[in-house]
């Protein structure tokens, strides 16, 4: 027997802020934060999860929002480019030049920002575990772990 199912209200928790949206059962987060709510920061790119232009945190880890069904997120914090509010990693990635094109950048933002808060001690490999979530075309990934490094190295001292 064929079952429809009909979108639903949830409510999410974004940037701090419970937020109302609709969304069908099979509605990807990436989707609902870009057309139900307008936060365009989280990239849709590859939509498989090999790129992570649309990384988001939940609950503190960084989450390929093209992966996750939005009512997945229900319960969870969530925390998009627009939330972070000038964390140092945003600095950092300027004072590098860890960018250049621009639209990984808010994927890679978030993952760093995640490693900086999860393993603020992270040696090299560790960071290069984590920077290998995220694909870039641009840049050669060495601005980025400069940037990473900076902050953790801020951390320590």
């Amino acid at each position: 027997m064929l079952k429809i199912l009909t979108p639903t209200i949830l409510t999410l928790n974004i940037n701090g802020e419970d937020r109302d949206v609709v969304a069908k059962p099979s509605d990807i987060l990436l989707f609902t934060l870009r057309n139900e709510l307008g936060l365009t920061g989280a990239k849709p790119g590859c939509e498989n999860g090999d790129c992570g232009a649309c990384t988001v945190l939940v609950d503190g880890w960084p989450i390929k929002s093209c992966l996750m069904l939005t009512v997945e997120a229900f319960g969870k914090q969530i925390i998009t480019i627009e939330g972070l509010n000038n964390a140092p990693i945003q600095k950092a990635f300027v004072e590098s030049f860890a960018f250049q094109c621009g639209y990984c950048t808010s994927g890679f933002l978030m993952v760093c920002h995640a490693l900086s808060k999860i393993h603020p001690d992270a040696d090299d490999s560790v960071i290069e575990e984590w920077l290998q979530s995220n694909l870039c075309r641009c840049t050669g990934y060495a601005e980025i772990e400069d940037a990473v490094k900076s902050i953790l190295k801020d951390k320590i001292n």
